[in-house]
């Protein structure tokens, strides 16, 4: 019997494939470890293990330009080491991109160490303009691919946020 955390990470990747997306590229989280490995084994995806964030952001945009819809999956400290890669990058060439991060250091989140990211994740994100969702739970799994399609839509980045209330249950 497949538990809570994986039925939602199924989920998660069927919305991501009705989205067009077939190209994944991550670095590991706690969080999403398990959405990480049910990635790895779904034949939906090319999924891409990268060891930088930037890395991820080079990749799912290269893909882009030869025709292959793409999606990051990544924890909020590797996503704000992005900035510069986002802003020349995507901003500059107009590549559409959703970006799937853990919102650590938010409430909920019990590791100390991430409190920074939760007091500057959303402002960082707002001043860059990107448009950002978060998911709540499974009621919210169809705005992932109204993210994706509108992140083709504007040619631009958007951030899909995951809770750790979503993730690994509320304490």
């Amino acid at each position: 019997m497949a538990s809570e955390s994986e039925d939602l990470s199924a989920e998660i990747l069927d919305e991501t494939a009705r989205a067009g997306v077939s190209l994944v590229a991550s670095l590991p989280d706690g969080w999403i470890a398990g959405l990480i490995a049910r990635c790895d084994a779904d034949p939906r995806f090319r999924h891409v293990p990268v060891n930088r964030e930037e890395s991820a952001i080079g990749l799912c945009s290269g893909a882009f330009f030869a025709g292959t819809k793409a999606a990051a999956l990544m924890g909020a400290s590797g996503f704000l080491t992005c900035i510069y890669a986002i802003t020349k990058i995507n901003y500059t060439y107009q590549i559409p991109l959703p970006i799937f991060i853990t919102l650590r250091g938010d409430i909920g989140d019990k590791a100390k160490y991430h409190v920074s990211n939760g007091l500057y994740l959303r402002p960082i994100i707002a001043a860059m303009a990107i448009p950002f969702i978060e998911l709540k739970g499974r009621a919210d799994l169809p705005e992932i691919g109204r993210a994706i399609r509108h992140s083709h839509t504007i040619a631009r980045p958007v951030v899909i946020g995951l809770p750790r209330s979503m993730l690994k249950g509320a304490d």
